[in-house]
């Protein structure tokens, strides 16, 4: 037995498969993809992290909630006895600020991007030595601030695994200066 089609309906579906065929041309396939990953990036980061950051449990009250118009600050502070050159201590800051940021990426993007708002002030400071350094560091977390310590690769002036440079912060700047208000600024 031979069945057959009535003409009308070859036609639609001939049509049906070309376009089809038209929409999935690499030219118009592959834009789509990249813009859909970009678009999908973007939203991504523009989410607050579905899990409470861990070290801000204690004050998060006192620098996100409800306080969206409160300035944020992070503080950088170096060492001192290490006699590190001007170019060095910049390039030590950067990498506490970039680490911070990028630890923050991680777990705290909400504050992150507070901090954002607000300018990301950065604040640097002096500390005399490591016994120093580790009681601000230990003030810091003991409030939640978050903080982040630079080890020097020992490839210029330091001598490897140095600890250099401390960021605290970005917290609340009445949170950030009960820890480092009385260190001299830079």
């Amino acid at each position: 037995m031979f069945f057959s089609i009535p003409l009308g309906k070859q036609q639609h579906d001939r049509e049906e498969r070309e376009g089809i065929g038209v929409s999935f041309r690499p030219e118009n396939f592959i834009p789509g993809v990249v813009i859909g990953f970009i678009f999908g990036f973007l939203l991504d980061l523009a989410k607050p992290s579905k899990t409470p950051p861990k070290s801000l449990n204690q004050t998060q009250n006192s620098f996100s909630s409800g306080h969206s118009d409160e300035e944020l600050k992070m503080v950088l502070v170096v060492r001192q006895d290490l006699k590190m050159g001007t170019g060095k201590i910049a390039s030590q800051c950067a990498h506490a600020a970039t680490g911070m940021y990028a630890e923050l990426m991680l777990s705290q993007r909400f504050l992150l991007r507070q901090w954002e708002q607000c300018g990301q002030a950065k604040i640097v400071v002096t500390c005399k030595n490591q016994k120093e350094m580790n009681k601000l560091q230990q003030d810091a977390e003991s409030i939640g601030l978050p903080t982040f310590v630079v080890a020097d690769a020992g490839r210029t002036q330091i001598a490897a695994g140095s600890k250099t440079v401390l960021a605290i912060g970005p917290g609340s700047k009445a949170s950030v200066d009960s820890v480092t208000g009385k260190q001299r600024l830079l």
